[in-house]
């Protein structure tokens, strides 16, 4: 088996196992901070979806997603991975001052054991349908509408809500990948559209 058929297998496969991942790069650090990088280390960096669902689950969360500057941060992310896959790239670079970038772990304990019933809940939905949204370009589809999430992310810092609700695209876009859900992905594109007219709304 080759390294990336192991690093696949290895991979988060639904919401719930990346609430997980975050719980054991907790585990692995010193200090009483998690550090994105040790998250991604977990996760691994060689498909689009888990890294897409780290950015997403991470600005979606409460009282982790709503620290100023977080956001920002996380679309900065989703914009150097979804650009990459774009031009195909197979292991994702990520500037070491992103992957320093840190929470406290108290806060993320709080954000995880609050979201593990609703992502045990959505886990039960996921399943292939639709998948002609989730292969070839549909996945070009979802990369770029990631990428508009992303440079639309940094505004809705000062729009209340609005970048949970980006978030909450970033996340289901990387599970309707995941699952080859491409009903998710409809779902997902609808919450794209809606956000960014709320956004617009509130800055204009």
């Amino acid at each position: 088996m080759s390294q990336a058929e192991t690093d696949q297998q290895q991979e988060p496969h639904n919401l719930e196992q990346m609430l997980d991942r975050f719980t054991q790069a907790k585990r692995v650090e010193d200090s009483d901070r998690v550090t994105l990088g040790n998250v991604l280390n977990e996760v691994g960096r060689r498909s689009f979806a888990p890294l897409l669902l780290v950015a997403g689950v991470i600005t979606v969360l409460p009282v982790v997603g709503d620290i100023p500057g977080v956001p920002t941060l996380m679309a900065l992310l989703v914009l150097l991975v979804a650009v990459q896959l774009l031009f195909r790239a197979h292991h994702f670079w990520i500037p070491k001052f992103l992957l320093n970038r840190s929470v406290s772990k108290k806060k993320l304990d709080k954000a995880v054991s609050w979201s593990r019933r609703p992502a045990r809940f959505l886990d039960k939905f996921l399943k292939p349908r639709l998948t002609f949204l989730t292969h070839g370009p549909g996945v070009v589809a979802v990369a770029l509408a990631c990428i508009v999430i992303a440079l639309a992310m940094p505004p809705m810092e000062v729009v209340p809500f609005t970048a949970n609700g980006a978030g909450l695209a970033l996340t289901l876009f990387a599970l309707s990948l995941m699952a080859h859900d491409g009903l998710l992905a409809a779902l997902a594109f609808a919450v794209t559209l809606a956000t960014l007219i709320f956004v617009y709304q509130g800055l204009f």
